[in-house]
């Protein structure tokens, strides 16, 4: 059986409309919410700086009983300090572990450090952990209270992926971001699928320093200064960082996930300005931001995001959106004639971690305690008479079926088949019958772009997945 997948959406991107930007109150009364992240469900988990994780359910309704609780063993005294990482592994449904990144006091000694343990879900109870269940992975010293980075993310090849700063104060004084001998300033990739307490965690074979002497195997990436935040695209796999600057220019680096090895620059350079470049390697070597953005208009902090697979808002379809903290704008990139293009837009709130659902629809957390969704008010399904057409089957094969029973059948229409490079595949116009027929016996397998327009201006989307 062949196997097509294809999403009908707007061509809003591929056309380099610009977007009506919203943001939608979905949740408030939080903490300092940090972190957000699903489990495979259509709940949101929502980390608190403090050391607390709580549940949002599908209707944004808080659960009063916390997840998680390890308030008590969480160092958050600093700006930068407290509970930043959350990642469910992939298996959460039948394993029930999930991952934190948190920073803690140690005993003794003047420098806090980096934790990263598993935690298991109740076996009596879905909605809570087992705060006694911790299996410490990883630990790692940081020498100031900043720059901690601390996201968690399971990348496509099932390894669990670790975001470390270089180790704080400025100017990276310690150099960590250029050695391979710390794990500080770096990109860590390791295998925790057979953790246990003597064993806590693996080095994936195909780590790029093995074997390297003076090197550190965790490492993937390096020459980063504070990845506060980082993502998987749940498209293609591409890795998105975005780094937070040091005194001018904040930057989004982009790579495929099977890049190993990158040396993204810190401290030698800030984004593609010169910084320190004393005992650096050439230029040549190392790997620059796909976009960056100086700090003007008093931007000063990248939080990274993700880049929107949803299917709500078809205008969104390939954006990577960010933020800046300071000025409380939401900013997104789009590739267009070669290069990625930049727009901002201003909300409130200090704005500090995207999350992404179970859908690949977007939210934002504020420090205030708010959670609100990412929405397209450009795309208002109420002014489109069309949003009542039925395609389908779905999942379907060599054929897509277009019923406008629903709505006025003698409407004039367009329906056009798009590549998401927005190259037309196939175009047909709407008979007199009420239910269109369209081959897609001769598309390869992958992604289209289907839009149905009207003569009146009205046009509708809709997503389809024929397997």
């Amino acid at each position: 059986m062949k196997n097509i997948t294809i999403l009908i959406c707007c061509l809003c991107v591929a056309l380099g409309n610009t977007q009506d930007l919203e943001l939608e109150l979905f949740a408030s009364g939080l903490d300092r919410p940090v972190n957000l992240k699903h489990a495979g469900d259509d709940r949101l988990f929502a980390a608190e700086q403090d050391g607390i994780i709580k549940i949002i359910n599908a209707d944004g309704s808080v659960n009063t009983t916390p997840f998680l609780d390890i308030e008590a063993r969480v160092e958050s005294g600093g700006s930068e300090e407290g509970l930043l990482g959350l990642a469910f592994h992939p298996n959460y449904a039948t394993n029930g572990y999930f991952f934190v990144n948190y920073t803690r006091d140690v005993v003794g000694q003047t420098d806090n450090e980096t934790v990263v343990s598993r935690f298991t879900r109740s076996s009596t109870d879905p909605s809570q952990a087992d705060p006694n269940s911790e299996l410490i992975i990883l630990t790692y010293t940081q020498p100031f209270t900043n720059h901690n980075g601390g996201e968690l993310q399971f990348g496509p090849d099932g390894y669990l992926y670790i975001s470390s700063g270089d180790g704080g104060s400025g100017g990276d004084p310690q150099d960590n971001g250029q050695d391979l001998g710390t794990l500080l300033g770096k990109l860590l990739r390791i295998d925790v699928n057979n953790s246990t307490m003597s064993n806590p965690y693996a080095i994936p074979t195909d780590n790029p320093f093995i074997g390297t002497a003076g090197a550190r195997g965790e490492i993937w990436a390096y020459g980063l200064r504070n990845p506060w935040k980082f993502s998987f695209d749940r498209l293609n796999d591409d890795i998105w960082i975005a780094d937070v600057g040091q005194s001018a220019r904040e930057e989004i680096n982009n790579a495929p996930s099977t890049s190993a090895g990158l040396n993204y620059g810190w401290r030698c350079y800030e984004g593609n300005n010169t910084y320190n470049t004393s005992g650096c390697p050439p230029m040549s070597s190392l790997t620059f931001p796909v976009a960056e953005y100086a700090h003007s208009g008093g931007r000063c902090s990248i939080t990274g995001g993700y880049r929107y697979r949803g299917s709500e808002f078809p205008g969104f379809n390939g954006l990577y959106f960010f933020a800046d903290v300071c000025t409380q704008e939401i900013g997104y990139i789009e590739f267009e004639n070669g290069t990625w293009n930049s727009t901002f837009e201003g909300f409130s709130g200090s704005l500090v971690a995207f999350g992404e659902d179970i859908n690949g629809e977007l939210y934002i957390c504020s420090l205030g305690g708010d959670i609100s969704k990412l929405v397209d008010n450009s795309l208002s399904t109420e002014d489109f008479d069309l949003n009542n057409v039925a395609i389908y089957p779905n999942p379907a094969e060599n054929e897509i079926t277009i019923d406008f029973s629903s709505v006025n059948a003698t409407i004039k229409s367009e329906m056009t088949i798009f590549d998401l490079q927005g190259k037309i595949i196939n175009s047909k116009n709407k008979s007199s019958d009420a239910v269109q027929k369209i081959n897609t016996s001769q598309l390869s397998q992958g992604l289209y772009l289907l839009q149905i327009r009207a003569d009146n201006g009205e046009q509708m989307t809709h997503k389809l997945v024929i397997q």
